[in-house]
């Protein structure tokens, strides 16, 4: 009983953080005309996903992950199910969309403003969904996954190997080449000769590395898992490793918006002028103007202005 209610207590912590921590994203949003951009769709779409996992799905995987038992029904069973999946997936692909913002804003930055249309961040966002319903509630619901139908979520060699693949396996292989060429252009604009540009540039690489782990030690290990299970046929899977693999895998949800708001200074100021309104609070970084109708980050003279510039959308800490 003790260590049923200490893992209550536990994953309830994580539930208030993920959900807490993305509302928090989109206040900030709302509330800071600065933050209102085309780019910063992604982030809100991350943590829209990533707050209705929260609510939706989290407090019934704990009541199961506590209790042992499913006590809803087989037809409340599959629709938890299917938001699980698509939730998961969701979030995923936005945040394989945001590597590539990121890397459209490195390698094309004369060109990133035509780029990046709120029109394509729309076909984007919405293909993003499109694909998420689609390897969640079509085949769950048409028992595709399945071998025979009861409440627990059954694997199909064929099932699982397409799924994670697309959901994962791709998504990683293109973040990581993409992530890999930021950090090969940034390093090639750094001069060695100066000291504080060197420090920004460790900084800004550090973060790019933080953000690629921590999407593949939360992720990878259940993929892996989802997948050797599928193709085995295994109808019994180990429950404890089954258990710590998805909920690292949900504790991701609750480490974006650290990882891709509050390491980015013009969000950090936005925390602080929201946390601390009406108290008198003052804020040593200033937001620079943008509006979604320019779709950009703001006007930019030069190659460097925007590279500098991009500096802090890849969350690049500020230096006193």
């Amino acid at each position: 009983m003790t260590s049923q209610i200490a893992l209550a207590v536990t994953l309830s912590v994580l539930i208030l953080l993920t959900v807490s921590g993305n509302i928090l994203v989109c206040l900030d949003v709302y509330a800071t005309r600065g933050l209102r951009n085309v780019t910063n769709c992604y982030i809100v779409s991350l943590a829209i996903t990533d707050f209705l996992l929260g609510a939706l799905v989290l407090p019934f995987s704990t009541l199961y992950q506590v209790t042992g038992d499913w006590p809803l029904g087989a037809h409340f069973c599959n629709i938890y199910i299917s938001l699980d999946v698509m939730l998961c997936t969701a979030s995923i692909l936005n945040l394989f969309a945001i590597s590539l913002d990121r890397y459209f804003v490195v390698t094309a930055p004369l060109r990133y403003p035509m780029l990046v249309l709120p029109w394509r961040v729309g076909a984007v966002l919405a293909t993003i969904w499109l694909v998420s319903v689609g390897v969640s509630f079509v085949p769950i619901h048409l028992g595709w996954n399945t071998r025979d139908l009861n409440w627990r979520f059954e694997l199909n060699p064929t099932y699982a190997v397409v799924d994670a693949f697309a959901t994962f396996y791709l998504p990683l292989v293109a973040m990581c080449w993409s992530y890999h060429r930021v950090f090969r252009i940034k390093c090639s604009l750094s001069s060695p000769g100066v000291m504080m540009l060197a420090l920004h540039e460790h900084k800004a690489m550090v973060m790019l590395a933080v953000v690629l782990g921590a999407f593949m030690v939360c992720w990878f290990p259940y993929f892996t898992f989802f997948t050797i299970m599928g193709i085995r046929n295994e109808d019994n899977p180990p429950r404890m490793v089954q258990s710590v693999v998805l909920w690292l895998g949900y504790a991701n949800s609750a480490l974006n918006p650290v990882l891709y708001t509050t390491l980015n200074r013009d969000f950090r100021s936005a925390y602080a002028k929201l946390l601390c309104k009406g108290q008198g609070c003052k804020t040593g970084t200033r937001i620079p103007k943008a509006t979604m109708e320019d779709g950009t980050m703001g006007e930019h003279k030069s190659v460097t202005g925007f590279l500098d510039h991009s500096q802090n959308f890849l969350g690049q800490p500020t230096i006193s």
